[in-house]
């Protein structure tokens, strides 16, 4: 409708009388007299007499122009008027037409079926009564005269508009009652032109008589829907939602009653609400026009109520169909329908909210395929991705390959992976083949069946282009995609629907979906309920509009007869790579590895590639693994599976003096590594010493990882972080474990996306592959080196001992040693022929310093762990010692100008001080 203001022509001003000439009437005059002086000639008044003469011609000549210009100007104007007339027609023809489209009768509703949506009627939904004046939306400018005036007040009004009032409040007709019957029943079958049997139930106890009984919203039952009454006041306003009363003239109108209309003739009514008396020209409907209506809706096809209410299976003929997959899956109200997945497809969209059948439709389309095409025609894969259980039944079909449930985020992009492995597959069985279709080859048609597809882009958004990419090219290689879910707007994306134009909808709660899925509001008007389960709208490519179809049921007989039917058939391999086992034995994959030096590690997953291989590890072509991981999460189980196939691995024990000494003497070049070296937990135990043998130990492997290219090493951690960060980030390969939180994932160098805080123990990262790491059942022991273990003994004419508490640590060496001599310092000897052992703090060894020097110089000095300080001051020994434990009889022995050693004393360690002490007391 147009907004802006008519412009009203005004009314043409009178001309304005031109001036008479009389300057220029004046000069000939005065020429004419001027003349007659200077010649006497009478000729020259006559001269003179031709200024009147033009002033009397002017005159004339004005008036004549006026004549003119006020005609052009009142014809102008009337063309003007005339054009602001026919606009004005023309506006308030656009309105009433828009009005009339909006709310309509029942010639509207006949004449062009109006659009039901999804809101069901209510106490505030408009009713038309009638034709009559409304205000109007047009406005007008200019023209303040009288005829502008009346312009106005006409295209102010809005005649033959319809005329509405709410529905809820209820509607009393009075008058003779042949009139009062039939604007009654206009106003019912009105009602059921633009509302649905699902949203409306008519209700009276006259309906037969009054036309009404045909109209499938009379054959509901009450209570569905919105319920209107028709009725005389004593027939009708029992328990429905609103009322249309037939009165006689004059009667009281019933109490509650917002709307009365007074019917002295159609075009000669009135209509009383609480706001206004307007008169109006009525619609009126005969029995007959009535019973041909609620024909015509009766065998509306789209109009669900004829279906059957329920469909077997097993009543259902199965087509023979040597090209495609013809199935039929249902009746509609003519019969059963045929639904075919090739030739209507290639590929399916199907919606329903919760409750109406979605999964009893999947069910029941894939086992009435099954029934006719064995494993050589066609292959399912299963999918519900909300974990549930309706394709369970379906596993004992030879043509099911595999029923994918309950899965992870994880499982559902290897699973789609694997789906786009299968497409490139099938591109090389066509091109070894020379064909271009899948007709043409032999190689059954694969069918995914998603349920709940919703739930899988939610979770994993980016997997929605893997299922666009079958779409667009699944035809020619026989893939063909039948995807579930409770709503399509927003979800399906645009590229991926193009590619699906079979599409079944059952009952949705958005008209958008509706309209996206059939082209219609129609199945969000569906109604709801256990009776309405597994109806649906199905539009095929062929289809003009939906066809409404009850779906079969599927019971497990079905199922059964179905799978006995292909039972010699063999099952087909899943296209769909099932998921890694949780534990893999290690007896079962090194029969699979061919290689001597190669270590089987576990197995992976290939989804892209559809490959579970062996993941290996190979000595002397690979420097070795790193694997991280938490507690619990299957790092020692590694070391222990290498360890069982390479007797000659080194397996550091968890003993940290011995892998100082072990790594010290590989760094220094003094040992070679053996060709296997496994190490558990080094983080923890490089964690465990003193910051300065943390950060020593931690280079000690950096050289060695760096200068020992013939070695494979096999190295566990708790984290990848810390002092050792920069040897492990020299071994190229790496496992990640479990790890205790997102943070150190990524830390270990693991993606975002493969972080699971509750991940299978042995399931790892290597690379960009997942693999099941290999379990072994032999519990292999780590080997034990013993370096510098054994037990001290004199080695020299004369030892000093640097250890506080020097006469307990005396007395206690005399009694491991009792063929020496144990002296504090400051004693003299009893003997020459024994050797020696002079005990005494630091202090006191500084006041003897001379005796120091000397048994520095000849023999050998000994000092206490716990007292580094006494090292570097006394001996002056500046490089960092063998690390040694604390409190556990471990000395520094040193000897002339070699570096310190460590040495066992154990008669110094607390346990065994703590033995010798319940020996005397017992």
């Amino acid at each position: 409708m147009d907004s802006l203001p008519l412009a009203l022509p005004t009314t043409p001003a009178p001309s304005r009388r031109a001036p008479l000439p009389f300057l220029a009437a004046v000069v000939p005059v005065a020429g004419g007299v001027v003349l007659w002086l200077v010649t006497g000639s009478l000729y020259a008044l006559c001269f003179a007499a031709l200024g009147p003469l033009m002033i009397g011609a002017s005159a004339v000549d004005a008036a004549r122009h006026r004549r003119r210009d006020r005609r052009e100007g009142e014809a102008r104007a009337e063309r003007d008027w005339a054009a602001v007339e026919a606009e004005l027609v023309r506006r308030h023809q656009e309105e009433r037409d828009a009005l009339w489209l909006h709310a309509p009768d029942v010639a509207g509703c006949l004449a062009q079926p109006p659009l039901r949506g999804t809101r069901p009627p209510d106490a505030d939904t408009s009713i038309v009564v009638g034709a009559g004046s409304v205000s109007s939306a047009v406005r007008c400018s200019g023209a303040d005269d009288e005829r502008g005036r009346s312009f106005r007040m006409r295209a102010g009004v809005l005649e033959r508009a319809p005329i509405v009032v709410p529905l809820g409040g209820g509607i009393s007709v009075r008058g003779a009652r042949p009139l009062v019957e039939a604007v009654a029943r206009a106003l019912a079958v009105q009602l059921c032109l633009r509302f649905g049997p699902a949203q409306l139930t008519i209700v009276g106890e006259r309906l037969e008589e009054y036309g009404l009984a045909g109209l499938p919203h009379a054959a509901r039952v009450p209570g569905s829907g919105l319920s209107v009454a028709i009725g005389a006041v004593d027939e009708a306003r029992s328990a429905a939602d609103a009322a249309i009363l037939m009165l006689p003239p004059g009667a009281d109108v019933p109490e509650g009653t917002t709307t009365v209309i007074d019917v002295a003739e159609p075009t000669l009514s009135s209509v009383r609400t609480p706001h206004a008396v307007i008169d109006v020209a009525v619609e009126c409907l005969s029995r007959e026009q009535a019973v041909v209506v609620a024909g015509e809706l009766a065998g509306r096809r789209d109009d669900a109520e004829r279906l059957p209410e329920a469909v077997a299976l097993d009543q259902l003929e199965q087509p023979d169909d040597a090209e495609g997959l013809a199935a039929v899956i249902g009746r509609d109200a003519r019969g059963p329908v045929v639904v075919d997945i090739v030739g209507d497809g290639p590929h399916a969209l199907v919606t329903g909210t919760t409750g109406t059948g979605k999964s009893e439709l999947l069910v029941t389309w894939v086992a009435a395929m099954a029934a006719k095409h064995g494993p050589e025609r066609v292959v399912f894969v299963l999918a519900d991705f909300k974990g549930g259980t309706a394709f369970e039944p379906l596993r004992e079909l030879r043509q099911v390959a595999a029923v994918i449930t309950d899965l992870d985020d994880e499982g559902a992009r290897r699973g789609v992976s694997s789906l786009a492995a299968e497409l490139r597959r099938r591109e090389r069985l066509l091109a070894a083949a020379g064909v271009r279709d899948v007709r043409d080859a032999a190689i059954p048609r694969l069918v995914v069946v998603v349920d709940e597809f919703a739930a899988l882009l939610a979770e994993n958004p980016d997997l929605g282009a893997v299922f666009t990419d079958i779409a667009a090219r699944g035809r020619a290689l026989g893939m063909h995609v039948i995807l579930g879910t409770q709503r399509a707007a927003g979800i399906v994306r645009d590229a991926l629907a193009a590619n699906c134009p079979l599409r079944i909808s059952l009952r949705v709660g958005d008209a958008a979906d509706s309209r996206l899925m059939i082209g219609t509001d129609a199945a969000a008007s569906l109604p709801g309920g256990t009776a309405s389960r597994g109806v649906a709208l199905m539009r095929r490519p062929t289809d003009t509009e939906p066809v409404p179809v009850r779906i079969a049921l599927t019971g497990a007989a079905d199922v059964s007869r179905v799978a006995g039917r292909w039972a010699a058939a063999p099952r087909p391999l899943s296209p769909w790579l099932p998921a890694l086992p949780t534990r893999v034995g290690l007896a079962e994959l090194t029969a699979r590895s061919g290689g001597v030096d190669e270590i089987v590690l576990g197995l992976a997953d290939e989804p892209d590639r559809q490959e579970q291989p062996l993941e290996l590890l190979r000595s002397g072509e690979e420097r070795g693994l790193v694997v991280v991981g938490g507690a619990g999460s299957g790092k020692t189980t590694v070391l222990r599976a290498i360890a069982d196939q390479r007797p000659d691995a080194l397996w550091l024990p968890d003993d940290a003096e011995v892998v100082w000494d072990l790594v010290i003497a590989w760094a220094s070049g003094e040992e070679s590594p053996p060709p296997v070296v496994l190490a558990d937990d080094v983080d923890a135990l490089v964690a465990s010493l003193p910051p300065d043998y943390g950060q020593q130990l931690a280079q000690g492997w950096e050289q060695v990882l760096r200068t020992s290219p013939g070695s494979l090493f096999v190295l566990t951690a708790g984290r990848s972080a810390g002092q050792l960060g920069r040897a492990l980030d020299l071994v190229p390969k790496r496992a990640v474990l479990r790890m205790p939180n997102r943070i150190e994932h990524l830390a270990a160098g693991g993606e975002a996306s493969a972080f699971l805080r509750r991940r299978t123990p042995g399931r790892a990262t290597i690379g960009e592959r997942e693999v099941q790491l290999v379990w072994s059942e032999h519990d292999v022991p780590r080997a034990h080196r013993s370096v510098a273990e054994s037990t001290w003994t004199p080695r020299a004419a004369s030892t000093a001992l640097v250890s506080p508490g020097a006469p307990a640590a005396a007395e206690r060496l005399q009694r491991a040693h009792p063929h020496g001599e144990v002296l504090l310092v400051g004693a003299e000897p009893s003997a020459k022929d024994r050797p020696r052992i002079f005990v005494a703090d630091a202090e006191t060894w500084q006041r003897n310093w001379s005796t120091w020097q000397r048994i520095r110089a000849e023999g050998e000095v000994l000092v206490r762990a716990e007292h580094p300080v006494d090292l570097r001051q006394l001996v002056g020994v500046r490089t960092l010692p063998p690390f040694a434990r604390l409190h556990e009889g471990r000395a520094w022995s040193v000897r002339g100008s070699r570096p310190p050693e460590r040495v066992v004393l154990p008669e110094l360690s607390p346990r065994t001080q703590g033995r010798s002490r319940r020996r005397r007391d017992g």
